[in-house]
């Protein structure tokens, strides 16, 4: 599943080519994705200008004129890819299209359809079932080592699901979570309650470098994900840890271990992270 760099980087590229343009034309091809779209779905967008494009965790959030926000979430395969013109024949898996005003076309594809998208009015997103108790941004000035450590006292839980918890910390998944902990030096195994002080101040900063160094690569490719422009994320060529189980270390040239925690698996160095 696309996690908060790839997320990110598909904002980024939407609103390079779509701040200020207008939704000509929208095709719905189909009733559902992982919810049924909402009622008049591409009528209600026909005509809208788009406003702003931004990210809340690992939703899309597109602000509308009308004072709507159009809310997208990408699942474990959905694309949203920006083509110079509308394509002759559509793929099969292109649930939405969406025409706009300067002839470049807008098509959702998504294979397994665990994605999703809603209208929502914007004063009331915060409220959405899908928004509302989501933790902070890690890439917010508010997150620091003392807020990582506020969140973290007292629980019992390992620190790699911890900062995975959405009610947390936002879009920490497990690629990134894994890179963290190895760039602070932190045992994945270690109880979250622990990571206090100093450690929490290491695993604060490595959490906001290593995603925006990923969101600099374009983020991760691993199976569906693709940038807005269609080009995959280089970011999975410069991992430390993750799926790099028995490659040495490249600071101690130990050996890569992998572990399973919460049915997720967690590579990480037994040696350099404690």
């Amino acid at each position: 599943m696309p996690e908060l760099p790839e997320v990110e980087t598909v904002c980024r590229g939407l609103a390079l080519k779509l701040l200020g343009r207008r939704l000509q034309h929208v095709e719905q091809r189909r009733a559902n994705l992982r919810f049924p779209f909402p009622e008049g779905f591409a009528e209600r967008l026909t005509g809208r200008r788009i406003e702003s494009i931004r990210r809340r965790a690992k939703y899309i959030v597109i602000d509308l004129d009308d004072g709507n926000v159009l809310l997208v979430h990408l699942g474990m395969s959905g694309s949203m890819v920006v083509n110079e013109k509308r394509p002759g024949l559509l793929d099969r898996h292109d649930h939405v299209v969406f025409d706009i005003d300067n002839g470049t076309c807008v098509r959702f594809n998504d294979a397994r359809r665990f994605g999703m998208m809603d209208l929502v009015p914007a004063a009331s997103l915060n409220d959405h079932k899908l928004i509302r108790g989501l933790g902070l941004e890690p890439l917010d000035p508010a997150f620091d080592g003392l807020s990582l450590a506020t969140m973290l006292k007292g629980r019992k839980t390992s620190v790699k699901l911890a900062i995975m918890d959405q009610r947390l910390v936002v879009g920490v998944g497990n690629i990134y979570a894994s890179e963290a902990l190895f760039r602070a030096g932190i045992s994945p195994r270690r109880r979250a309650g622990t990571v206090q002080g100093e450690r929490a101040q290491k695993l604060a900063a490595a959490i906001k470098q290593v995603l925006k160094d990923a969101i600099k690569a374009g983020g991760s490719s691993l199976r569906d994900y693709v940038q807005a422009n269609g080009e995959l994320g280089y970011f999975q060529h410069r991992w430390k840890v993750y799926d790099r189980e028995g490659e040495a270390c490249r600071i101690c040239g130990g050996p890569i271990k992998r572990i399973t925690q919460g049915a997720r698996s967690t590579f990480y160095c037994p040696h350099d992270q404690r």
